[in-house]
């Protein structure tokens, strides 16, 4: 058992967490799971960590961050964490609505104007909320660009807002907001655009300001990589031919950074999460962050998602900007939390409010190759996630 706490954050908490005596066992499992499935599907470098109250109990590293550097995957390895910012954004604009700035309700055309320009078949575009876009029910599509991004010399996301403004008449509204589940990446940057509006900051300085600063994440940041921090970047790779190939490990997403931007080490989402479980204590300037009571409102279901949980007969719903994970059965909760996969790193969080337990992953490697030469990364990554669900998690309700 590992119960370093957040030391590694320079602010541990005072909370103290019991461990249930079957704890080491399942996480032994988990963890011997885990080494042998990076190992046979060829993934360079990994980690898994799982706390409960704000304490570390367990931790495993796997391969390298950098294998041209020889730098191993350790505590200090920064990792790109994707859709997981989606979650920040969400946080952001629940901030801005206690503040009394906006309604979840409003038009999102009343923030965004210039989606007017949206082709929208099925009805008015005042029709559709800044609640639609945060429960992914808005009826936008899923991908940032409509065309485009096969190309070497193409940008890797819209790097201004003008341009992703100037495609919006050629953007066409697919089904009736509000009916149902649809992931959509740009109904996540129209909320970035809202936040910045309301605000008058870049999302990035707005988000730092009133998120990563109160937690204490003070190694992370948004797409390329400041001169001190870069020894710590890790690297992503695919398998071509049986060998592992290194992405540039800085890229830039643009305009879409409210999406999917967040760079950081694991410590520091250690400090969110356990912002999120409620274990951070009352003078801790991170739990001001949010209010429990917003905090639960996110987490609330919204829409079914249909099939694809990662574990078993698991109920998948959409909160605001959350995933809410619904595990039937004796040992059976509630697990809320977001996945990312961009650039070929993978990765998830998942917190159980009932009871303070979280656990994080990510793995620097997609698309890697198993014996039978198929694609299975992202099957290990649920594979992964669903075993600390189902085993790891239960130990504690």
């Amino acid at each position: 058992m590992l119960a370093t706490g957040l030391a590694t954050t320079g602010a541990a908490l005072e909370a103290e967490a019991q461990t249930p005596v079957d704890f080491d066992a399942r996480w032994s499992e988990v963890t011997g799971f885990f080494r042998e499935r990076v190992q046979e599907t060829g993934v360079v470098g990994a980690s898994v960590w799982f706390l409960h109250g704000g304490e570390v109990l367990g931790r495993e590293f796997h391969g390298a961050a950098d294998l041209a550097g020889g730098r191993p995957v350790d505590a200090q390895s920064i990792f790109h964490w994707a859709s997981n910012t989606k979650t920040l954004t969400g946080i952001a604009i629940m901030q801005l609505r206690d503040r009394g700035r906006l309604s979840l309700d409003d038009p999102a055309v009343r923030w965004v104007p210039e989606l007017w320009e949206v082709h929208n078949p099925l009805g008015p575009m005042d029709g559709i909320t800044v609640r639609h876009l945060m429960s992914h029910t808005a009826g936008f599509r899923s991908s940032t660009w409509p065309w485009g991004g096969d190309q070497p010399w193409h940008p890797y996301e819209p790097p201004r807002w003008e341009q992703l403004a100037a495609m919006m008449p050629y953007t066409e509204i697919l089904f009736e907001p509000g009916s149902r589940f649809g992931y959509s990446n740009p109904a996540i940057v129209f909320l970035g655009r809202i936040i910045e509006r309301i605000s008058g900051e870049d999302w990035e300085v707005y988000v730092d300001k009133n998120i990563l600063r109160p937690l204490g994440m003070h190694r992370s940041y948004f797409d390329r990589t400041p001169p001190h921090l870069v020894p710590f970047r890790a690297h992503s790779y695919r398998i071509r031919a049986g060998e592992p190939e290194a992405w540039d490990p800085d890229f830039d997403t643009g305009i879409t950074v409210s999406n999917g931007g967040l760079n950081a080490p694991i410590p520091d989402l250690v400090r969110y999460l356990a912002f999120l479980s409620g274990a951070l204590p009352a003078d801790d300037p991170g739990s001001a962050v949010l209010a429990r009571a917003s905090l639960e409102e996110m987490w609330r279901p919204i829409v079914p998602v249909g099939e694809g949980a990662a574990w078993g007969e698991a109920h998948e719903a959409m909160g605001l900007t959350f995933f809410v994970t619904e595990i039937p059965g004796p040992g059976g909760g509630r697990l809320v939390g977001h996945t990312g996969s961009q650039r070929d790193f993978l990765s998830f969080m998942y917190v159980d409010p009932d009871t303070g337990a979280a656990a994080i992953g990510v793995f620097n490697t997609d698309e890697a190759a198993g014996p039978n030469r198929k694609l299975v990364a992202r099957a290990l990554m649920n594979e992964v996630r669903a075993k600390i669900a189902t085993d790891v998690f239960p130990v504690f309700r």
